[in-house]
């Protein structure tokens, strides 16, 4: 899914959180440094993964400019995303236009499903992004991921309905999780 279908290749830091306020920091502690970052304060409702080194995440980093990948969340303690991120070695978690960042309440079903009891079976895979034909895998570990190519538009029905899990065998392949039934079945068996 990238939805979660990208997150496994290295199994990125993830955590469902709300945007409790926005400041504009310095990107460094070089005064010749120009570069300023964005610093969103954040409340933790839960960790899926990666963030073992800091059990309490209060920040998350981005770019202050969308031409360095920058990204613009709203800080109104209301709105829940779903945030991926790459720790840094100075500790701050940082997140760009190249993580996957979704409003919770945008993910399908089948995302949410899949964060919450497919993601860590998928850790040991990675998606391989097809742009164009031809495009295939180069190893055992690796999911082709085709919205781009068949839909030209990287968050598709692959993305919105499947997981790259890995199988016992050390393949890996797409799994989609079922969406609910639309009414409820009584299991009745005939006299």
């Amino acid at each position: 899914m990238p939805g979660i279908a990208l997150l496994p290749a290295r199994c990125r830091e993830v955590i469902r959180a709300k945007i409790s306020s926005e400041k504009v920091v310095p990107a460094s502690d070089d005064p010749l440094d120009t570069h300023k970052m964005i610093r969103y304060e954040i409340k933790q409702i839960k960790m899926f993964k990666g963030f073992e080194k800091l059990k309490d995440v209060q920040y998350v980093y981005t770019p202050f400019d969308s031409s360095l990948c920058g990204v613009k969340l709203e800080a109104n303690n209301k709105k829940q995303y779903l945030l991926t991120g790459q720790i840094l070695n100075d500790g701050k978690v940082l997140i760009h236009l190249c993580n996957y960042i979704e409003p919770w309440d945008d993910l399908s079903l089948s995302q949410k499903k899949s964060l919450n009891q497919r993601y860590q079976m998928g850790c040991g895979c990675k998606i391989t992004t097809c742009y164009m034909v031809p495009c295939s895998i180069t190893a055992p570990n690796e999911c082709l991921w085709t919205d781009w190519l068949i839909e030209r538009r990287l968050y598709g029905h692959q993305a919105r309905h499947y997981a790259c899990i890995k199988r016992s065998d050390g393949t890996c392949s797409w799994y989609r999780g079922g969406p609910p039934p639309e009414k409820e079945f009584i299991d009745i068996s005939e006299p």
